[in-house]
């Protein structure tokens, strides 16, 4: 049996100049004091991210997108930046609602007119035809807190419905109000599920109780500034902040700096145990952890910035906003956490100090050996190409999941998971009125092109009735019809009211089509998708334009699939080029490439089975496969990087076989603990209830954990031991004479350029 080398390791050769000590402890004190005063002016802005946060859809949409470009122009027609609430009531019995229960909800409409947050009049309360449910439109001002508003609406609603008579408060204000609260533990909950997990894995992994805490504070302290920087960008409009974005921002830098701070302790901990002092130590293992750390955090940045890209915004946002956080992850672990722990030295591990000679690889990998990860090179060393075959297979078979994939995005309604009154109160609406009550589709169209609008309107077979919006009618809305090829509108009130007048703006006028469906269904989408057809046919392409909540939905759908054919290939193609760059080499970097796409399709595919199974989910928005993508080809790329790295440092020493085994070996506890510790941050998005979060952090903590323990420990170790050193082509390292050292290796197999193996001295694990 191979043994490790038993004697201690000789003190290596300074590696840093002499610097007196009171440069070596003030050096680090400065940067501990000035990443604590960034954090300390950052801390505060965790409370203060609903200042600049919006969650209108309408306003991640391109601006050439017809949603948006109708959105634009609505407060021309309404006379204010409002949003509709809707009241649906009905009686708890089945039977028609009563006077009395009808004066009742005319009394409840006029107080909740008055309600802080309220813009304009209420309308009356408007009886379904079978007289058991009524519903009342109430706008509401959009510039303002939309949830407390609705909050007040459903606190004065619960109290003032009438005996026998059950109320919701739904509608778009309604949605918005269940997804903002929805939102509303990303700041608190889902932080300290994030760093709680984190801090549990680090204290059983390095069995220390202070170590933990310095690297959730290079975390925590990352996080800070890069909020600071961030709410001040979206302050000033550059970028679009939502909760969607918040949440994933925070868990980035969460786990990314925690895995970088991870390498970086890796190599920290190695110098330590070879017997340098704390100022060395630091030198030594900044120099070894910055090109790998850096690499990494170039390759998440670039694969992020291609979301520049997209015409969603929410999208285009992501990009700089989490670039920002992972740019303020790097710096924190190669300046914050080297300088907290040049100060502790090695006490920062008590009570498991580092020893001299513990982390010494065994001099022959192939022969018996001792330790998790030298046997698992042994294995792959023995078992090279059963293993990457059977890898494989297995994780092809898991990619038969794509079919079962349903991206092609989900109602509104569904986005909030478990119980939401808007769309309790939706459902209700559909039982007693046509289901796109309150959520109207809206055609932009020249006044004198309006009749004819108005005909194609009254044909389509999904639209209940046509009004026109007027600032003269009750609810600002008239009935219409088109009569000898004009509008004639009629009004509510005692004979001899006088008809309302359309609103007209630029020549304009905005008709409202009540839709017979639900307006997040499937049917609403045929509709309207079908109606921009037959407006296009009747009156020109471009001429009538549709939006509303069913046209922004369609055209957010649309948006987010064009993105994912056309980024997805792009970033595949930037992260390539790195690691070309990186390695010198273009075979290793395409099957790297080749294994992060299959990893990725694996855990695409098992999550599919699983959505559709166990959690029965309603399907997926498009946009999740190419955010599960981006951050799965980006972060399991940078599992390899750490990997290969190591790899091509130990193969110019001890040829490429050899060089494989012991990169394996040096590198294998620090990114199992660095995925393990991914995969749980990413996890935690699970606990806020919204169907995305909860569909991305399967998706990203699931291929985290496969790309950890399946293709970076097992597929790609043995397809690069396999191939031997083709996998440098065309780099110097590929070339025969360049493929075995002088010194020699040992390699089991002989080095890879056949000669036999020679024993070398022994090396220093990264653990």
């Amino acid at each position: 049996m191979a043994r490790s080398t038993s004697t201690p390791a000789p003190r290596r050769d300074r590696v840093a100049p002499r610097v007196s000590r009171w440069l070596r402890i003030g050096i680090p004190s400065l940067l501990v004091l000035i990443w604590v005063v960034g954090g300390s002016i950052g801390g505060p802005f965790f409370g203060k991210v609903d200042e600049v946060a919006t969650n209108d859809q309408s306003s991640f949409l391109p601006q050439s997108a017809d949603a948006t470009r109708v959105s634009e122009r609505l407060t021309d027609f309404t006379g204010g930046d409002t949003i509709p609430a809707l009241i649906v009531a009905e009686t708890t019995d089945g039977t028609a609602l009563s006077d009395a229960q009808l004066t009742a909800l005319k009394t409840l409409a006029t107080a909740a007119a008055g309600l802080e947050g309220v813009e304009g009049e209420a309308s009356p309360p408007v009886v379904s035809e079978d007289g058991q449910a009524a519903q009342i439109f109430l706008p509401l001002d959009s510039s303002g807190e939309v949830r407390d508003v609705v909050e007040s609406v459903r606190t004065l609603v619960a109290s003032d419905v009438p005996a026998g008579v059950q109320a919701w408060v739904t509608g778009p204000a309604g949605f918005t109000a269940d997804l903002v609260k929805g939102f509303l533990g990303i700041d608190g909950l889902l932080l300290i599920v994030a760093l709680g997990a984190v801090f549990v894995i680090l204290v059983v992994v390095y069995r220390s109780p202070l170590l933990p805490i310095l690297v959730l504070l290079t975390s925590v302290f990352a996080l800070c500034v890069a909020l600071l920087t961030v709410w001040w960008l979206a302050f000033a409009g550059i970028v679009v902040l939502n909760g969607q974005v918040q949440g994933i921002l925070f868990i980035l830098v969460i786990g990314a700096a925690t895995d970088y701070a991870l390498l970086y302790v890796a190599r920290f901990r190695e110098a330590i145990g070879a017997g340098d002092k704390r100022w060395d130590a630091t030198i030594r293992a900044w120099k070894g952890a910055v090109e790998p750390i850096l690499a990494s955090g170039g390759t998440v940045i670039a694969g992020l910035l291609c979301l520049l890209l997209s015409d969603l915004a929410t999208n285009r946002a992501l990009g700089p906003i989490a670039s920002i956080g992972i740019a303020f992850a790097v710096l924190s672990a190669l300046t914050f956490l080297p300088a907290l722990l040049a100060l502790f030295g090695r006490a920062a591990f008590w009570p498991f100090l580092p020893k001299a000679g513990a982390t010494d690889l065994p001099d022959d990998l192939t022969a018996p050996v001792r330790g998790l990860w030298p046997r698992q090179a042994r294995f792959v060393a023995r078992r090279a190409r059963p293993v990457w075959i059977v890898c494989t297979v297995v994780l092809l078979a898991a990619c038969a999941g794509l079919t079962q994939l349903r991206a092609d995005g989900v109602p509104s309604s569904d986005l909030v998971l478990g119980a939401s009154e808007a769309r309790d109160g939706q459902a209700a609406l559909a039982e007693h009125f046509p289901g796109g009550s309150g959520s109207p589709a809206y055609v932009l169209v020249a006044e004198d092109r309006a009749a004819t609008a108005v005909e194609v309107l009254d044909r389509a077979s999904g639209i209940d009735s046509v009004a026109v919006l007027s600032t003269d009618a009750t609810g600002g809305q008239a009935p219409v019809q088109a009569v000898d090829g004009s509008l004639v509108t009629t009004t509510f009130g005692p004979p001899g009211t006088p008809a309302p007048a359309p609103t007209v703006s630029d020549g304009q006028v905005l008709l409202a089509a009540t839709l017979a469906d639900t307006a997040d269904s499937a049917a609403a989408d045929d509709t309207v998708r079908q109606l921009r057809v037959d407006l296009a046919d009747a009156l020109g392409e471009g001429t009538a334009l549709v939006g509303g909540v069913t046209a922004t939905d369609i055209d957010s759908i649309d948006t987010s699939i064009r993105d994912r054919t056309l980024i997805i290939p792009i970033v595949l193609a930037v992260i390539l080029l790195i690691l070309m760059a990186l390695l010198r080499s273009i075979v290793a970097p395409v099957l790297l490439i080749g294994t992060v796409i299959l990893s990725f399709g694996a855990a695409l595919g098992v999550s599919a089975l699983v959505f559709n199974g166990p959690l029965d989910f309603p399907g997926a928005d498009p946009s999740v496969p190419l955010y599960g993508f981006v951050f799965l080809v980006a972060l399991g790329v940078d599992y390899n990087i750490f990997l290969m790295s190591r790899v091509r440092e130990e193969s110019l020493a001890h040829g490429t076989r050899s060089g494989i085994l012991r990169g394996l070996v040096a590198t294998g506890g620090v990114i199992t603990s660095a995925g393990l510790v991914l995969a749980a941050t990413f996890a935690a998005l699970g606990v806020i209830p919204i169907l995305f979060l909860a569909q991305l952090a399967f998706i990203v903590a699931f291929g985290v954990l496969l790309d950890t323990f399946v293709v970076r420990s097992l597929l790609v170790p043995a397809l690069a031991y396999d191939l031997g050193s083709a996998i440098w082509w065309p780099s110097k390292l590929w070339r025969p004479d360049r493929a075995q050292p002088a010194t020699g290796a040992s390699a089991g197999r002989g080095t890879s350029n056949g000669q036999p193996a020679t024993r070398g001295s022994a090396r220093r694990l990264d653990t």
